[in-house]
């Protein structure tokens, strides 16, 4: 599944706050300390995820048409931050609920604003990480129609 020489990780592993464990593709359902998972294990939970849990609230929230290279960068970013709301802010939506500014500019057809916040979301447990920056300089490109395999590339070398 991965063409693009990425890594799943086979073993559990705690966030930098602790919780949740997480494991293969980024997976945090029913991830418990000591578990460990194949790769077709890890690609198959991916798969179920995005289909069930990611791709709705996109669909749902998404108002204006999406290129296919739109829609791959915002269901990855949602499987990444969450969709939001209930309590937690996420690139759909906000903790309390509203539109998160990624949903408003892009529901209000400025494609390039949206794609200008999405290395805002680069934080986990109240730090910036070099992971997540090299992520979303990624999936900007690849939101705004960049090749995946240069768009981790270029966020590789613009966060060494």
């Amino acid at each position: 599944m991965d063409p693009y020489n990425l890594r799943t990780v086979p073993a559990a592993y705690a966030n930098l706050s602790g919780a949740p464990w997480t494991i293969g593709w980024g997976d945090t359902l029913e991830v418990r300390p000591g578990l460990v998972i194949t790769q077709a294990e890890a690609d198959g939970r991916y798969a179920r995820r995005l289909v069930r849990d990611f791709e709705p609230p996109v669909r749902q929230a998404v108002t204006v048409p999406l290129s296919q290279c739109q829609w791959d960068a915002t269901v990855s970013t949602v499987y990444n931050t969450g969709p939001g709301g209930r309590g937690r802010d996420g690139i759909l939506y906000l903790a309390d609920g509203r539109p998160s500014t990624f949903l408003r500019k892009l529901n209000a057809g400025d494609y390039q604003g949206a794609a200008d916040e999405l290395p805002k979301w680069v934080r986990a447990g109240g730090q910036v990480l070099k992971g997540l920056q090299r992520r979303r300089h990624a999936t900007r490109l690849v939101f705004l129609g960049g090749d995946v395999g240069a768009a981790i590339a270029a966020g590789e070398r613009a966060f060494p």
